[in-house]
């Protein structure tokens, strides 16, 4: 594994963040890095997006979102995004994304974060049981809702 660090995403970065690869079948759970970059527009507050660098080249996106006044539960310390290239899965990079948005959650006061992700084969679901996540809940969509103790 090469060295990982965490960048935050400015305008340097973004175009690299926005070309991530994916892995065939991934592109139907994981939406473009840009949907997050409009989201952060909308609230800059509470957005919290980082790029993921491996070796010193963009490797990863993590968008969390911190609203403790949040009338949803799960969106007061949430991963709203995770994309990692296609190159790069299995080297360690979501994790080191999840682990830093955990640390800032923690950071924050926050005893727990959230995650929301379609359920379905080639999806995340694995990843995210993998790093912590348990099964809590679902929306009214029939999403999986997550949470991970901190």
């Amino acid at each position: 594994m090469g060295e990982l660090r965490l960048e935050e995403l400015s305008a340097r970065n973004i175009v690299a963040a926005n070309n991530l690869s994916l892995k065939p079948g991934q592109e139907q759970f994981i939406a473009p890095v840009s949907y997050a970059v409009a989201a952060s527009v909308i609230n800059p507050a509470t957005a919290w997006q980082r790029v993921v660098l491996l070796d010193g080249e963009v490797a990863g996106f993590i968008h969390g979102n911190f609203d403790p006044d949040s009338e949803h539960e799960e969106f007061r310390a949430c991963l709203w995004r995770i994309n990692v290239d296609a190159n790069a899965q299995g080297r360690g990079v979501g994790k080191f994304a999840a682990d830093a948005l955990a640390e800032e959650a923690r950071k924050r006061g926050f005893k727990r974060i959230t995650v929301i992700w379609e359920p379905g084969e080639g999806g995340p679901e694995t990843f995210f049981h993998r790093i912590g996540f348990t099964n809590v809940g679902e929306t009214v969509y029939g999403e999986v809702i997550g949470a991970m103790q901190l």
